[in-house]
């Protein structure tokens, strides 16, 4: 028998050698209530996330614009709420195994979790049926009977993880540091505990700091710390302010109240909300605040068009709770947590507050442990609008990239000479989105503003998506978004493709010290932004009626295509994607692996590898 070299042949290549991937962290177990109604899926990192709720007051109290309600300002900073899910590390703990013999595992379950619902639960409900502009008795009876109860995947104010990710998913303690990376940095990856990135996300009109829980908590399991937002600016549906009790909080000083003065006595006539009584009551409400004369000013047919005056104050305030929340992280990574932890009014007695506050954290694990010079900024819907403006402004020096998650550019303020993106931006789109013709161009305007400039830019859609299909009720409520607002794609699919885009992104922008480690497979295994933008294809079959324009798509054949999708006759399994336990992740339709994203700019190779090596 001859060989291939023998015969003039090539032989063939021998095939490549992966790094053993580190096991996913152990799942929370699962509690009898969430076994037979909604439920959040698992992260799948090797990290378990930890998670805390931390309000502080602002260190200069202010109003934003002239806008005014009930004769108050409408928009005010008195203090920043924020949550952070961050890589934690859970206690060790003897378990029997089925031979009989006590092993230590890693496990989570007693460790308390977290509540989805932001508390008071049912003024939040009421506070989605009046964003919805629906009875709040049907909402909140139905959100009562699902997800009232639901919890986080995450553990309240767990330790912050000083393992490596193989040990911190259960495995080995040996190191999964790219020695050459070490070197490089001069890091002893022996002695040495790992430093997390840190993003910062905003959410979109409507929502909350865990609307978007299932983005954050991934990207944590993975060695992220997310500081999810919660905006005072009225663009979310309900949240609670606790005053400080003290001066300079904004409700105690005249600030707010400054109207008309009565025509006669001359005195300053205070707002109807205050006339019925004198008592200061230690917190107040903030719901979403409607456009005046223009209330659906995001409608895509909207004759009167967006109301720039409210949309920009909006984003000049959230930019601000940003700056603060940023600020909060410096404490935390300075070794002064315990200043922080004693400012923090999410606490017993405070209203939307755990009993436990802050308690079992030691902030002195979390000293140094933070990377705050090179921040993601990431945001979805106004939320991407709001990322766009942090990106463009000089004075956000430590925001080095952002990631729009289905993006309202129109929403953004225009860009000008000075303030222009010059930083590498990545853009995660919907296929609902897509069809909105102004908002698509404006989003490519955007990203190609960034690209013009010499950074790297992506702009991607997912396929068979709509708007929602990236927070938590698209996964929490599947069978309504498929049937009422027509999502082709599974939820957690979805989920799964923002993830990878979003790790896959930051492998190739966040400096060589923050991605030190060897997990090539797990931050960039699917090469999602390695398909070149002139091998897509746009399809236009699922594009709605005029009317429907970036709410839901269209189903050609819906009746049989659910049919046949509900008698499973959709071919074999192998050709389904599946999730981390194995179990298909069925769509409406499945395009297969390198289909289901459309990328419509993208940088060459050539500009990646530059880039790459220009940044070390």
């Amino acid at each position: 028998m001859h060989t291939k070299i023998e015969l003039g042949l090539e032989p063939e290549p021998e095939p490549e050698t992966k790094p053993a991937r580190p096991p996913p962290a152990p799942r929370p177990r699962k509690t009898l209530r969430e076994r037979f109604l909604h439920s959040l899926p698992p992260y799948t990192g090797p990290y378990p996330v930890g998670y805390m709720e931390v309000e502080l007051p602002a260190r200069e109290p202010r109003p934003f614009s002239h806008i005014k309600r009930n004769d108050e300002y409408a928009l005010k900073l008195d203090t920043v709420l924020f949550s952070v899910f961050y890589p934690c590390e859970l206690g060790l703990f003897p378990q029997e195994n089925k031979s009989g013999n006590r092993t230590r595992r890693w496990t989570g379950n007693e460790q308390p979790r977290v509540l989805w619902l932001p508390k008071p639960r049912g003024s939040t409900c009421r506070g989605y049926a009046k964003f919805f502009s629906i009875p709040h008795l049907p909402v909140q009876t139905y959100i009562a009977l699902t997800t009232m109860f639901t919890k986080l995947p995450a553990y309240h104010n767990a330790n912050l993880s000083a393992r490596w990710p193989t040990a911190a998913g259960g495995g080995s303690s040996k190191s999964t540091l790219d020695h050459d990376a070490a070197q490089k940095t001069g890091e002893n990856d022996r002695n040495v505990k790992p430093k997390f990135s840190v993003i910062i996300f905003s959410h979109g009109l409507g929502g909350s700091r865990t609307l978007c829980s299932s983005v954050c908590g991934e990207l944590a399991s993975f060695g992220l710390i997310v500081v999810a937002m919660e905006h005072r600016d009225g663009s979310g549906a309900r949240t609670y302010v606790n005053k400080t009790g003290r001066s300079p909080d904004l409700e105690d000083q005249d600030l707010d109240r400054t109207t008309a003065r009565e025509p006669r006595t001359g005195k300053i006539k205070l707002p109807r909300r205050r006339q019925k009584t004198s008592e200061i009551k230690p917190n107040y409400m903030v719901d979403y605040l409607f456009p005046k004369d223009n209330a659906f000013d995001t409608y895509p047919h909207n004759d009167r068009g967006i109301d720039t005056e409210l949309r920009a104050a909006q984003i000049e305030m959230r930019i601000a709770e940003t700056e603060e929340a940023y600020y909060a992280l410096g404490l935390i990574n300075s070794g002064r947590g315990d200043q922080l932890d004693a400012q923090n009014l999410r606490k017993k007695g405070n209203v939307g507050s755990s009993s436990k506050g802050l308690a079992g954290i030691d902030w002195r694990e979390w000293t140094g442990r933070l990377y705050l010079e090179n921040v993601t900024m990431m945001g979805h819907s106004f939320g991407g609008a709001t990322t766009i403006q942090a990106l463009r402004l000089e004075k956000l020096t430590w925001i080095s990239q952002g990631i729009l998650l289905d993006p309202w550019g129109l929403g953004a303020p225009d860009s000008t000479d000075r303030s222009r993106i010059r930083k590498p931006i990545l853009s995660v789109g919907s296929e609902a989105f897509m069809f909105w013709k102004e908002n698509f161009d404006c989003v490519a305007q955007i990203c190609r503003e960034a690209r013009d400039a010499g950074a790297l830019s992506w702009m991607t859609t997912i396929r068979g998506s709509t708007h929602l299909s990236m927070t938590d009720f698209a996964v929490l409520y599947p069978k309504w978004m498929s049937l009422l607002i027509k999502t082709i794609v599974n939820p957690k699919r979805a989920n799964h493709l923002t993830t990878r885009s979003a790790l896959e992104f930051l492998k190739i922008t966040l400096p060589l010290q923050q991605t030190r480690f060897r997990l090539p497979e797990l931050w960039a295994e699917k090469r999602l932004l390695k398909i070149p933008s002139s091998e897509t294809k746009v399809l236009f079959d699922h594009q709605p009626d005029d009317k429907w324009t970036a709410v839901r798509l269209k189903i050609p054949n819906e009746f049989s295509l659910r049919l046949r999708w509900y008698w499973r006759w959709r071919g074999k399994d192998a050709d389904v994607p599946k999730d981390a336990a194995g179990k298909p992740l069925r769509g409406l339709l499945n395009w297969g692996a390198g289909k289901e994203m459309w990328v419509h700019l993208s940088p060459d190779q050539a500009d990646v590898e530059r880039y790459i090596e220009e940044n070390g």
